[in-house]
């Protein structure tokens, strides 16, 4: 994988990323966008009840929503419409955010603790936010990108997984893909997004604790115990040597699938050459098992779960979460009273039969 450094008009960062067996890039473009400097207000707000921390990023309100295809801002640039991409072609691109949530250039100048609130402990919202482009197709989607574009797309989240984790303060990396407006998505382009965060998230720290607690119970591998039954389960959607792709026991969403590597590794960029070849191959078949189980596309998230970059690394084991809001033609699964109130979840399918239901689907 080649990688190419550029700066963009307001002095973001834009990383372009090209297959080896690229001709040689260049990518000269510049930027001739007039942009004012980037300036980003997030605070950190400790919720004292629940011991979590929750990112305030007002200055959000006026990020891109919804363009029109013809003024989509991470198309390549063309004459006259210059986009977040300088170059008229690429393959793969990164980006710091535009309207980022935590950035390493974020005011400092914050009090100890929220106004009128002396529990909750306030600190800069410190961090970064990229977008990852996968294709200057505007029209694609990642379940079509091919093998080889899929598979530089995993080395490029595992390149920006090793680069961010440098930065002093990172505590945890993040990559995921929103896919869908029905999931929230404000910009139809086949992106994705990687968020270095400066503490580890609620999810990690809850499975983590639950790792710990089954080995001093046991003394068993919680990971371990979990994927070898899986493997062995009628949940499994499909898997190879290398991953296993599997609907989980207690699957919270109508369509819910875990990807897991068969031998244990802490995050992306501890990924071999082989389980790499193999992750593209059995995401682009899960990802077009989403895509045909109805008559339109399935939307996604697609979330990438890291270790921490210090904390509990020895204890983990990477595995993607794939799942959607929809339950049936037409229908979405909402987060109502017990979901977004308690955090009880209800589901509305039966995880042995979707797991039945996407093996069943035959991908074009």
């Amino acid at each position: 994988m080649i990688r190419t450094s550029r700066r963009l008009a307001d002095g973001r960062e834009i990383l372009y990323f090209d297959a080896e067996d690229s001709p040689a890039p260049e990518h000269v473009a510049e930027d001739t966008r007039d942009l004012p400097p980037l300036s980003t207000h997030s605070q950190l707000r400790r919720d004292a009840l629940l011991g979590e921390e929750v990112v305030i990023a007002a200055h959000r309100q006026s990020r891109t929503f919804l363009p029109p295809a013809d003024q989509c801002p991470l198309c390549p640039s063309r004459p006259g419409r210059p986009t977040e991409v300088p170059e008229s072609d690429y393959q793969v691109v990164a980006f710091e955010n535009r309207f980022p949530s935590l950035a390493t250039s974020v005011d400092q100048d914050v009090p100890p603790t929220a106004p009128g609130a002396p529990l909750a402990a306030l600190r800069p919202g410190f961090g970064r936010c990229e977008v990852v482009l996968f294709t200057s197709d505007h029209d694609q989607h990642f379940a079509g990108l091919g093998h080889d574009r899929a598979r530089l797309v995993v080395d490029v989240w595992a390149d920006r997984t090793a680069e961010l984790s440098r930065i002093d303060g990172v505590e945890q990396v993040f990559c995921f893909e929103n896919s869908g407006e029905e999931i929230g998505v404000t910009l139809a382009h086949p992106h994705g997004q990687i968020y270095a965060y400066p503490f580890v998230t609620p999810r990690v720290e809850r499975v983590l604790g639950s790792v710990r607690r089954h080995r001093e119970g046991t003394g068993g591998d919680l990971f371990a115990e979990v994927v070898d039954a899986e493997r062995a389960g009628p949940r499994v959607v499909a898997a190879d040597d290398h991953w296993v792709a599997f609907v989980p026991a207690a699957a919270r969403w109508p369509y819910e699938v875990q990807l897991f590597p068969t031998r244990r590794v802490p995050d992306l960029p501890a990924l071999e050459d082989a389980q790499r070849d193999a992750l593209a191959t059995v995401y682009l078949d899960v990802l077009g098992r989403f895509a045909h189980r109805f008559d339109t596309p399935m939307p996604y998230i697609a979330s990438w779960n890291q270790a921490p970059v210090h904390a509990g690394r020895e204890d983990w084991w990477l595995h993607l979460q794939l799942f959607s809001l929809r339950r049936a033609p037409g229908k979405l699964k909402y987060l109502a009273g017990s979901e977004s109130g308690m955090g009880a979840f209800i589901t509305d399918t039966n995880p042995e039969d979707v797991a039945e239901q996407l093996r069943a689907v035959v991908v074009p």
